[in-house]
């Protein structure tokens, strides 16, 4: 008599093995009162050390690209790393524009020392308002005018000695100088030193007179035309000594100021401007007489500078920085990355601008210390990417007229190029770096150094003392009341729930930010002077509460059965799958009937999911893997031909993940074997092709998303859940469901491939293929069964007679359920 195979006797998880063990009487603190605040990250030496070099190494290239980086306060957080970690460097120059008298167009860049910028500013300020006081009282002044009375008694006396000479040869010809009403001069005949009268008087004279009056007519004509060209040169000559004594005055009084100026900045370009200014303030003298208004209406346009090439644009100030800058841009456009040219429109419809319009971006700014921003936003912004690589490439910047969407460009200012030493910090998601990494050469060579923040730090001492620190810090800085031992437990508790990880912790500090903020909410409306347990916990519930709406309406339609699940009995191709939805920051385990259909065929297994376009990739791939591992175990002796689908029922969403191709290949293995499963326990778990069970995500939620279905429709004390043996160390289960199984009203049990997961959901041994009594020679032998009558059907076509009926030599007749599909068969 053959031997009974023993009854499996399946692993289940007790509840201590349910949760991280975290005893809060271990803890070196009693409140978060007596830990020190910590606001830097926890558990990112990788990334922190990564930013130390990218600070610290002033060699080219060596910019930072920050990635992994979570929460709304990056550029703050990035910022303060950078200036935890810069060099002690001396304070970078300022940079000023100023006026190039030799090419207006082209304004002169100027380093100056910290501070000296606005200082020139003031200078020339200063120097414009002086000077505009003092000039006009120097031309007022007694010797000024006494000067000017000088050269004008001076050029009196020769134009009059010019006047009487010519006015005696005329009289010495006779001829009587007469102006006319239109300045011009008439030379009238004289007879008797007495000139004619009219044309009687003219024509009585003899021909040799009347010749010789026009003779001398005509030669006095050439002398006046000669005086008056005397007399233009006596006035030129004039008007250039009255401009040297004006000059000579004037200089008197710029000569000292500017010289005073200069003797302030050790510096060759302000030297080389200050002279070229002091000669174009003495040609334009006139600019600061006193202006009536009638002077000032004839300067031109209102609002135009008339004192432009005196102004100084300081375009980078560090007059107040000890040290390097670091400076952090929130919205990184062109113009407040690199600067650009204003343009303005005057009083007549133009597009104006001059050199005071230069405007600095934060690139400059920067220059000699680090800028932070979001490559993100920055790489989505007209021309930032080709002209933040040139710049990082050169180590210029040049300011220019920042037209992207102009149709027309117009000509305008070329300032002189600046050079930067600029160490760029930038952050991006991991995909936008690989993606550039792979795209663009250039990125490997600019940014040298790569901080990878993780989202997961490890739970030992250190870490949860670095929770207990940043709990402080939070409690602190926003005027809560200090968390007790128990509370700082729940929430390390929290943090390794939320990577999923007994001896895990979230990194993710905001998560653990608002927890705190949320528990310190609760406990102030409760007037408590410390938060406790309770108040963590009430904040975890008020969460879930505020989150799962869907949730519980998808429980209440299990329960009233529109959602068709069977929690309790036994069925055939029927088995309890479990997938994660995720509802924004929320996710939930929801329960979904999988079943399985098979007859004989040559479809393979259908995907029922992927044939209306519900499924992705992945699931698809699992199916796949499901059919290879069908082929390997049973597929050996002869080929598998049947046709097969596996569907989620009532799903009418999207599905995507292979942690249900174990569910699907359970399914598939009680149709073909004809075994009942059981109804009471749900199941997850990816598969590989020789049967193994691997891990999944989600394994939290999906265990506690089938206990509550199972609490809402009545707990029987047999429910459980299936999972893989490698998901034990993610279990952080809530209380509820670790009370539930301490309790012996639900059960969970570990598998480590699928053969235990069959012999928990029937209750019989897995064994081997062709092993009567076990769940592997139940399928055999349906396979073989299924291969007679395609064998018995296939020769009666050949006409070797009809079939008869089938008995195989270890089951029954022939009238099994049908078989799973293979690969090839479904291709």
């Amino acid at each position: 008599m053959t031997p009974k195979t023993p009854q499996p006797q399946p692993r289940e998880l007790g509840a201590q093995e349910l949760g991280p063990a975290i005893d809060p009487r271990q803890f070196r603190f009693d409140t978060t009162a007596d830990v020190a605040p910590l606001r830097s990250p926890l558990g990112q030496e990788r990334a922190l050390r990564s930013i130390r070099l990218g600070v610290r190494m002033r060699a080219p290239g060596y910019n930072v690209f920050v990635v992994g980086l979570t929460g709304n306060r990056k550029e703050a957080l990035l910022r303060d790393l950078v200036k935890s970690h810069r060099p002690k460097l001396p304070t970078p120059p300022d940079w000023a524009y100023l006026f190039n008298f030799r090419d207006p167009d082209r304004p002169r860049a100027v380093r100056l020392e910290p501070g000296q910028a606005r200082g020139l500013r003031k200078h020339m300020d200063d120097l414009v308002a002086e000077l505009r006081r003092r000039i006009p009282e120097a031309f007022r002044e007694e010797t000024f005018e006494h000067e000017k009375e000088v050269l004008s008694k001076k050029y009196e006396t020769k134009s009059k000695a010019l006047k009487e000479a010519f006015e005696a040869s005329a009289s010495e010809k006779n001829l009587h100088i007469q102006p006319t009403p239109h300045n011009q001069l008439l030379f009238v005949p004289m007879i008797d030193s007495k000139p004619i009268e009219d044309s009687a008087q003219y024509e009585a004279l003899s021909a040799e007179e009347k010749a010789a009056f026009e003779e001398n007519q005509e030669a006095l004509g050439k002398e006046a035309r000669e005086m008056f060209k005397k007399q233009k040169t006596l006035v030129e000559q004039m008007g250039k000594e009255v401009q040297e004594v004006v000059r000579l005055y004037a200089g008197r009084i710029i000569d000292p100021l500017v010289e005073a100026i200069a003797a302030g900045y050790d510096n060759p370009r302000v030297g080389e401007y200050l002279k070229e200014l002091r000669e174009h303030t003495l040609d334009v003298l006139e600019r600061f007489r006193e202006e009536s208004e009638e002077s000032e209406a004839a300067g031109g346009v209102r609002g135009v500078d008339r004192f432009l090439e005196y102004r100084v644009n300081v375009v980078v100030d560090n007059g107040d920085t000890d040290s390097v800058p670091v400076l952090v841009e929130e919205s990184p456009t062109y113009r407040n990355l690199f600067g650009a040219v204003e343009r303005v429109v005057d009083e007549t419809g133009k597009l104006v601008t001059d050199f005071t319009r230069i405007k600095g971006g934060k690139i400059l700014q920067a220059s000699g210390g680090f800028l932070v921003f979001n490559l993100e936003d920055a790489i989505t912004e007209p021309l930032v990417w080709k002209s933040l690589k040139r710049v990082l490439r050169s180590g210029l910047i040049s300011v220019d007229n920042y037209q992207p969407l102009s149709f027309f460009a117009v000509a305008g200012l070329v300032p002189e190029p600046i050079p930067v030493d600029t160490r760029v910090v930038v952050y991006g998601t991991p995909l936008l770096f690989q993606m550039l990494r792979y795209w663009d050469p250039e990125v490997a060579e600019l940014f040298k150094v790569v901080a990878d923040f993780g989202y997961e730090t490890d739970r030992d001492d250190d870490g949860v003392l670095a929770y207990a620190q940043r709990i402080a810090h939070i409690a602190g800085s926003e005027g809560m009341p200090p968390f007790d031992r128990a509370a700082v437990a729940d929430l390390v508790r929290f943090g390794a729930r939320r990577v999923e990880h007994k001896q895990k912790l979230s990194a993710i500090l905001e998560e653990l930010d608002d927890l705190v903020r949320e528990a310190g909410f609760f406990a102030a409306d409760a007037d408590a002077p410390v938060v406790g347990a309770a108040h963590v916990r009430q904040a975890l519930e008020d969460r879930y509460f505020r989150w799962n709406r869907v949730e519980e309406k998808l429980r209440e339609l299990i329960r009233d059965g529109t959602i068709l699940l069977d929690v309790a009995g036994v069925k055939v191709g029927q088995v309890n799958g479990l997938a994660v939805l995720a509802m924004g920051e929320y996710a939930f385990g929801r329960p979904s009937r999988v079943t399985a259909s098979l007859g004989m065929g040559s479809a393979g297994i259908v995907n029922i999911e992927r044939e209306a376009n519900l499924s992705g990739s992945t699931h698809d791939k699992g199916v796949l893997i499901l059919t290879g591992f069908l082929r390997n175990r049973f597929g050996q002796k002869r080929p598998l031909a049947f046709s097969a689908s596996v569907a989620f029922e009532q799903s009418y969403s999207g599905i995507d993940g292979d942690s249900a191709s174990s569910t699907e290949l359970y399914a598939l293995l009680s149709r073909l074997g004809d075994i009942p499963l059981r109804q009471d326990i749900a199941v997850t778990g990816s598969m590989n092709q020789i049967g193994e069970v691997q891990a999944i995500g989600g394994v939290n939620e999906k265990i506690e998303g089938f206990f509550r279905v199972c609490r809402e429709v009545g707990l029987t004390g047999s429910q459980g859940v299936l999972i893989p043996e490698a998901n034990v160390r993610h279990l952080v289960l809530h209380p509820e469901v670790v009370d539930a199984v301490a309790a012996g009203d639900f059960h969970i049990y570990p598998v480590a491939d699928v053969d235990q997961g069959m012999e928990v959901l029937t209750g019989l041994p897995a064994g081997k293929p062709g092993q009567k009594g076990t769940v592997n020679g139940l399928v055999e032998a349906a396979l073989n069964r299924i291969d007679r009558r395609l064998r018995d059907r296939d020769g009666g076509r050949r006409g070797k007679g009809a079939p008869g009926r089938d008995k195989d030599a270890r089951g029954g007749p022939d009238d099994t359920p049908p078989r799973p599909p293979t690969p090839e068969q479904g291709t």
